[in-house]
């Protein structure tokens, strides 16, 4: 399958390309300027692969939650690009290509992701990998960091920038965290690894529903 994914949830900023088995992608960290590098990676994937936009199955996207405003680059640029290809889309969790990517690094299952939120709070959820698909064990949620508890006591590995954020997090976890990997960052090519799944699950949806999950509804902080 050809599948385009692209991702600016956080100060990542990537894009990736399945095309004919293999993956190509472009990954840098960014302090801004998301929305002026996301376009020219899709242009430097398509031409290294020798195809046109029209040739793809999909495009997917990170959907977050993450950054307001990198969430918002990434959905409108998949809507636009997707809308004017005539390509369906598929939103993937954030939290979920992270869980991904802590699994393949630990070789274990179960995995606690916490992404810095900012406001003194992380974005987390607690997914078992086992099945080569993250599935969510707990609802996606933005808390304090001394609210994350894992549904049982079973040792989990950490995973996400929140851990760096908020080194308390682990005195707090204490004997469940089994280790951890606290730099990971949301990667398009674990979100093209998850949608490719989702694909071939039917589950594409039109261009019009490539719209981010933000979980937290406030920007500031109020006095």
């Amino acid at each position: 399958m050809k599948l385009l994914a692209l991702d600016s949830a956080t100060e990542a900023c990537s894009a990736a390309l399945l095309h004919e088995g293999g993956l190509i992608e472009r990954y840098e960290i960014l302090g801004r300027g998301h929305a002026e590098r996301l376009l020219p990676m899709v242009d430097e994937l398509l031409t290294e692969a020798g195809i046109g936009l029209r040739a793809l199955d999909a495009i997917a996207f990170g959907r977050g939650p993450g950054s307001f405003t990198g969430l918002r680059i990434a959905a409108g640029i998949t809507q636009g690009l997707a809308a004017g290809a005539q390509l369906p889309v598929l939103p993937v969790s954030d939290l979920a290509a992270v869980a991904a990517a802590g699994a393949r690094l630990s070789g274990r299952n179960r995995i606690l992701v916490c992404m810095d939120a900012r406001m003194g709070q992380v974005y987390w959820a607690a997914f078992d990998c086992s099945g080569g698909q993250p599935i969510a064990l707990t609802p996606e949620s933005v808390a304090d960091p001394a609210a994350v508890m894992p549904p049982d006591g079973t040792a989990w590995f950490g995973a996400g920038h929140g851990f760096t954020a908020y080194p308390a997090l682990a005195t707090s976890l204490g004997a469940m965290l089994a280790g951890s990997a606290a730099g990971l960052l949301p990667r398009a090519s674990d979100i093209a690894a998850i949608a490719a799944i989702e694909f071939a699950a039917g589950r594409a949806v039109p261009a019009a529903q490539a719209l981010p999950v933000y979980l937290r509804d406030e920007v500031v902080h109020r006095r």
